[in-house]
């Protein structure tokens, strides 16, 4: 069997056959033909290794925040910044997502390899499933961005290739047929890391459901999962998102990056300006405030013990494992340690502080810094190509499903409370106040904050606020995406207590807390499709609005 950690190799020696279409984005011109491949059970096995090279991109997943919320991005070039501000056009249309690469893979080794004898037919199933979850997998995140698409064939000319878009429900039945089907043929468990086995088969399907508020479907493949029995709770939450952390038991799926092979250099990228990057993706203010106190309050609740003046002391565990914070200790570039500080314009000794939030451009302008993928820095021997494994789904999703799922069908339960409190046990939180969260509609709320501080940073902020809605039926986007966003002043001192070195300035000028204001618009729920795409395809609608 070829070693997953060498797909990327091998999947670039063994990639497509050349399409002509522009369009569908799909083959490299130097791709190996029909007529020299697709002879032996190994050329299945490198083509299907192939499929798994740009499944998913690391780099979007720690993007992805900054398109809500919880996120900024500086950089309009990055393609994120638009997402939040809502300046997206058609000709400015961000990021792109609308990309049939592994689309065109997937269909073409599943329109060549029925035809191959393999030694064993179970491995031919697997191996058929895996590429079919792929392709879903692409087709899920295109349908949500962007509403429907087409769902395509292998096509013989751009022409023919031209095809309109097929509805988003008729995409999501596609989805859903195609996990439903191909799922048991999976292997139970992954046969190497970073593989697509029955566990990522569900996660996915759950994860459709979810979205579109099929909760009967959400948890009943959540309850799949779990009785699986293979995954669990990690026990020390920051380990998750640390090189060393990359075989725990909680991930059940995650894009896998390789040092001299196919490294991420995103990472970098992330870093604050005193250790040689760039503050791309930082996370802002209104994820901190969402963060309890550690007794189980929220920051405005009477009792809570909240000081505005000191506002990270005696918080939610999770916001230091996700934040580096102003006043926190951390470990810099040159591996000594330090306090972070981005709030005073020079050190102690009078010189610059390049970390302060306007001293440069890649100074993070919340004077905030993602701890996820980052801390330490020394675990990573070049931050511009480093060996990070994003993860697309992990255990603690599953659980929170699960309770958001039954709450919605039937309400406060036993059950809904004790998978909410697995997960907010495991970093000494308090388990939920069950008069306080006795109704489905207070308990919604707590499971919509449990879900936002527990995967902070890890890219799916924006489908929630999408999906979510205010109580007079608004998506949620439209309380917390409009109006301005604002970073925080004061100074930082060098006492002990890393939660209370950092004092806030109440009452501080507009001007000089602003960083943008934001705008987001009904039409917003959708991305726009790029001008571009629209004149390769003329047979494409824009999404209303653009």
């Amino acid at each position: 069997m070829i070693h997953f950690k060498h797909y990327i190799t091998m999947g670039a020696a063994l990639l497509l056959t050349a399409s002509c279409s522009d369009f569908l984005d799909t083959a490299p011109l130097d791709a190996l033909s029909p007529s020299t491949t697709w002879k032996t059970e190994a050329d299945a096995q490198k083509f299907a290794i192939g499929c798994y090279d740009g499944w998913e991109d690391g780099g979007r997943l720690l993007y992805m925040d900054c398109a809500s919320d919880y996120g900024y991005n500086n950089f309009q070039w990055e393609g994120y910044k638009s997402f939040a501000n809502g300046d997206m056009t058609e000709a400015n249309a961000g990021a792109n997502f609308y990309d049939y690469t592994i689309i065109r893979r997937c269909n073409t080794f599943l329109a060549n390899v029925e035809g191959i004898e393999f030694a064993d037919e179970a491995v031919k199933k697997d191996l058929i499933a895996q590429v079919r979850v792929l392709r879903a997998y692409r087709y899920f995140l295109m349908n949500w961005l962007y509403g429907g698409v087409p769902i395509i064939d292998n096509y013989d000319s751009a022409t023919e290739a031209q095809v309109p878009r097929d509805t988003e429900e008729d995409v999501r039945t596609f989805i859903e047929t195609e996990l439903d089907e191909c799922t048991s043929d999976l292997n139970v468990a992954p046969s190497e890391r970073g593989r697509i086995a029955q566990g990522a088969a569900l996660a996915l399907r759950m994860r459709e459901a979810l979205y579109y508020g099929d909760w009967a479907t959400a948890k009943a493949k959540a309850q799949e999962i779990i009785d699986l029995d293979l995954y669990e709770l990690e026990p020390v939450y920051s380990n998750l998102f640390n090189v060393s952390g990359q075989d725990s038991k909680e991930i059940i799926l995650a894009v896998q990056y390789i040092l001299n092979t196919k490294a991420l250099g995103v990472v970098g990228q992330m870093y604050n300006n005193g250790d040689g990057g760039w503050s791309s993706i930082v996370p802002t203010y209104n994820l901190v405030d969402d963060y309890e106190m550690n007794n189980g309050l929220t920051i405005d609740e009477p009792g809570s013990g909240y000081d505005p003046v000191h506002p990270f002391k005696g918080r939610d565990p999770r916001m230091a494992m996700t934040i580096i914070y102003p006043g926190a200790d951390y470990v810099k570039a040159d591996g000594t340690s330090g306090i972070f500080n981005t709030l005073d314009k020079n050190n102690a000794d009078g010189s610059s502080n390049a970390n302060y939030m306007t001293s440069a451009d890649n100074a993070s302008k919340t004077g905030l810094t993602w701890s996820k993928y980052l801390a330490p820095i020394t675990q990573y021997s070049n931050i511009w190509a480093t060996n990070t494994c994003p993860i697309v789904f992990r255990y603690a999703e599953v659980l929170l499903t699960w309770a958001e799922a039954e709450n919605e069908l039937n309400g406060p339960s036993t059950e809904v409370y004790s998978k909410l409190n697995e997960v907010r046990n495991r970093v000494g939180m308090p388990d939920v106040d069950k008069q306080k969260y006795g109704t489905k509609e207070t308990l919604r709320e707590l499971i919509q904050r449990e879900r936002g501080v527990e995967f902070a940073g890890e890219g799916i902020r924006r489908a929630d606020i999408l999906r979510w809605t205010t109580p007079d039926g608004k998506m949620l986007a439209e309380t917390v995406l409009n109006g301005r966003l604002e970073r925080r002043i004061g100074t930082v001192g060098t006492g002990d207590d890393p939660e209370t070195r950092a004092t806030i300035t109440q009452n501080p000028s507009p001007e000089e807390v602003l960083i943008e204001n934001r705008v987001f618009k009904p039409f917003h729920r959708y991305f726009p499709i790029a001008q571009s795409i629209l004149d390769t395809n003329p047979a494409l609608e824009q999404n209303e609005g653009y």
